[in-house]
C-alpha cells in the first residue's frame, strides 16, 4: 500500500489522515463541504510539516489511484451504502473499501457493492493520532488477504489491531455505549452531579476520561445515532436515555457545538 484515501474531513477523517501522513503514506482527502476541508487542512498544518496530500471535492479523483479507501463520513447507513456505491465504480480493481463506522454493518454496505471480499470496517478512535487500537471488523464475505492488508496498514502507522467478527456495536461501541447511556441515566436520576459522576467512573475504574466527556468529545447526535442504531439491532437495554435526545434537540452536541454536558470555550 502507498496510497490511501480518506472520505470525510471532519474530526476522524482528519486525525485518520494526520496518522496516515505520518506514516509515510501519499494521503487524499475528500469531502463534499469546502469549508470542512480548509479546517481538515489548517488541522493537519497545525500537526505535520508534511505537504504531500490532496484534499478534494471530487469523489472520482480521490478514488482513481487509492490501494485502501477509508470512509469516515456521518453514522448514517444511507449515506454510507451512497458513498461505497461510488468508490466501488472508481477505485481500482485490487482497491480495499473500509468504513469507519463505530456500530454499523460492513457486511450490508459491502453487499452494495461488487467486490464485498474487500470490503471491511476499520474502527478508529478519537483522537485518532493518540489513541492506538483499531478494529477490524470482518463482514461476511471479507476475505483473510483483506484483513491481512489491513493488519499489516493498522501496524504501519503505530496501531495495535484486534480482530472481530462483525455484530452490532462490535466490541468497544457496544460496551461503551452502555456505559455512557447508564451515566447519562443517573444524571437524569439525580444520582450526582456531571463532573462526579465522571470522576467517579475516571478513578474508580481507571477510564482515562469520564463517559460524559467522552460522549461530548465524539458528539452527542454521533452517540444518539449510535443508540438508536443498538436499540433497533440489539433491544431495550440499549434504549437512548432522554437527556440524550433533549440535548441534541437543543442543538447541545458537545465539543464541537460548544455545549454538552459540559461548555467549552
Amino acid at each position: 500500500m502507498e496510497n490511501i484515501s480518506i472520505i470525510g474531513a471532519g474530526t476522524m477523517g482528519r486525525g485518520i489522515a494526520l496518522s496516515c501522513l505520518a506514516a509515510g503514506y501519499n494521503v487524499k482527502v475528500h469531502d463534499v463541504n469546502e469549508e470542512s476541508l480548509q479546517v481538515c487542512r489548517q488541522y493537519i498544518e497545525k500537526y505535520s510539516d508534511k505537504t504531500s496530500i490532496i484534499y478534494t471535492t471530487d469523489l472520482k479523483e480521490v478514488a482513481q489511484e487509492a490501494d485502501l479507501i477509508i470512509e469516515a463520513v456521518l453514522e448514517l447507513m444511507d449515506l454510507k451504502i451512497a458513498v461505497f456505491k461510488e468508490l466501488d465504480q472508481y477505485a481500482p480493481e485490487k482497491a480495499i473499501l473500509a468504513t469507519n463506522t463505530s456500530t454499523m454493518s460492513p457486511t450490508e454496505i459491502a453487499a452494495q457493492t461488487s467486490r464485498p471480499e474487500q470490503c471491511i470496517a476499520l474502527h478508529f478512535f478519537n483522537p485518532v493520532p493518540k489513541m492506538k487500537l483499531i478494529e477490524v471488523i470482518r463482514g461476511l464475505e471479507t476475505s483473510e488477504e483483506t484483513i491481512e492488508r489491513c493488519l499489516a496498514f493498522g501496524k504501519s502507522i503505530g496501531k495495535e489491531c484486534v480482530k472481530i467478527n462483525e455484530f452490532p456495536g462490535f466490541a468497544v461501541s457496544r460496551m461503551n455505549c452502555l456505559i455512557g447511556n447508564e451515566a447519562m441515566n443517573m444524571v437524569m436520576e439525580g444520582v450526582g452531579s456531571i463532573e462526579d459522576i465522571d470522576k467517579s467512573i475516571k478513578l474508580g475504574l481507571n477510564h482515562p476520561m469520564g463517559p460524559l466527556a467522552l460522549a461530548d468529545l465524539v458528539g452527542l447526535d454521533t452517540r444518539l445515532r449510535n443508540m438508536e442504531y443498538l436499540y433497533e439491532t440489539l433491544g431495550e437495554k440499549y434504549r437512548p436515555c432522554p437527556i440524550l435526545k433533549k440535548y441534541v434537540k437543543a442543538g447541545w452536541l458537545g465539543k464541537k457545538s460548544g455545549r454538552g454536558f459540559y461548555q467549552y470555550d
